[in-house]
């Protein structure tokens, strides 16, 4: 049960909820500043993309999303192994440090370029910063209440993502696209950084406590990449909660930053699209705080597999229908699916790794930079054998 003790070490530390109450507590409130910030870019960026910027091209106008998603790739992958080094809180600082600029840069850049560079430092905002959250709160509870651990940290990162999109939208339908929507995002960004710097506490003594207690304590050995092998492609359970991690997170990439566009070439309203932003991530955020502590109690097989059947509903719904009462209730369904898999998944990483590897987000991090070089390379060979050569001008 999540309030019972589960030992204790040299000193007073101790793993529990009950135990840790206040400092877990305090991580969940820090985690909705860390959701604010993605909150920002679910409703506005793309707009101010395609409408402030002038941009007819929707791959240029999601790229944005592609520099986050890279950049935060690879900040999860070293997240872990840094926090080892240098502890937990300090890549929590760090990370609001790199995500002090973003609304700035957002809401005043005088070109796309400028939010192409924000959002690169959004990704590191998001790999150092949420990924400590996570793993500060599995640190905390121990190996018992995982699936609570994480669904309360996702449920405090999404609802707050749900909220901060439905207020930017709101905020850009009556004042503008830019700057106003971008304020909160600075009081995001400064009240984390206040809260991390000074009240949070490092959880690497509650880590080691874990740690000294597990069982498989000879795997403690293990070097990075093999630890980065074993959960890539080694442990079957692994490999295939790192597919279902990079395929959710390229829905939650599509809904991003091509939703909006499609929303808009209907006619719909700013303000429509950031209900329909807001309620995915609003019935994701509210979900997990159920589906987390289920996984506990169920198993992560089945959720895993139903919500992403869930989503693939959600997302055909989206694409066939065209009113907007349809929109809503597929933004519902894939909320629901969502909140199925993602608690669950990260719960099911931390039951097939030892204490030491805690490295949140490693997976799909591997299939993410892999499936990205990949499709730079398909996209390469289709212009070399598709595209024709430029005729010769008959007149020069």
């Amino acid at each position: 049960m999540a309030g019972r003790s589960e030992g204790t070490s040299t000193g007073d530390v101790r793993l529990g909820l009950r135990e840790n109450w206040q400092q877990f507590s305090l991580l969940v409130l820090l985690n909705a500043f860390v959701g604010g910030m993605v909150g920002l870019e679910r409703t506005v960026v793309p707009l101010i993309g395609s409408q402030e910027f002038r941009i007819a091209s929707t791959t240029i106008v999601v790229s944005f999303i592609v520099s986050f998603g890279v950049v935060k790739a690879f900040a999860n992958l070293i997240s872990g192994h840094l926090a080892d080094l240098y502890g937990r809180k300090h890549l929590l600082v760090a990370g609001w440090l790199f995500g002090l600029p973003v609304p700035f840069m957002i809401g005043w850049g005088p070109t796309w370029g400028w939010v192409v560079a924000a959002n690169a430092l959004l990704g590191i905002n998001q790999g150092l910063a949420w990924s400590m959250t996570v793993i500060m709160k599995v640190d905390l509870v121990g190996p018992k209440s995982r699936g609570l651990a994480v669904g309360l940290n996702e449920f405090a990162g999404y609802l707050s993502v749900g909220l901060t999109a439905f207020l930017t939208g709101y905020i850009a339908a009556r004042y503008g696209l830019r700057p106003q929507p971008f304020y909160l995002g600075i009081g995001y960004a400064a009240v984390g950084l206040v809260l991390a710097t000074l009240l949070v506490r490092d959880t690497r003594h509650h880590v080691r406590l874990e740690a000294s207690r597990h069982a498989a304590a000879s795997m403690d050995t293990l070097g990075f990449w093999q630890i980065f092998r074993r959960t890539s492609f080694g442990d079957r359970n692994l490999f295939a909660a790192s597919q279902a991690g990079l395929v959710n997170n390229l829905n939650d990439g599509m809904s991003w930053g091509i939703f909006p566009l499609f929303f808009a070439s209907f006619g719909l309203g700013i303000e429509r699209i950031g209900t329909l932003k807001a309620v995915y991530p609003v019935v994701w955020g509210v979900l997990q705080t159920v589906t987390g502590p289920l996984s506990d109690r169920w198993g992560r097989k089945g959720l895993i597999a139903a919500g992403m059947w869930v989503q693939a509903v959600a997302l055909c719904l989206t694409a066939a229908t065209h009113s907007y009462r349809w929109w809503l209730v597929a933004s519902v369904l894939l909320g629901v699916g969502t909140a199925m898999v993602y608690p669950t998944l990260i719960a099911s990483v931390s039951d097939a790794s030892h204490p030491i590897w805690r490295i949140t987000d490693l997976v799909g991090a591997a299939y993410a930079i892999a499936t990205i070089g990949a499709l730079t390379f398909a996209s390469g060979t289709i212009v070399a054998f598709v595209m024709d050569r430029p005729r010769q001008n008959p007149s020069s």
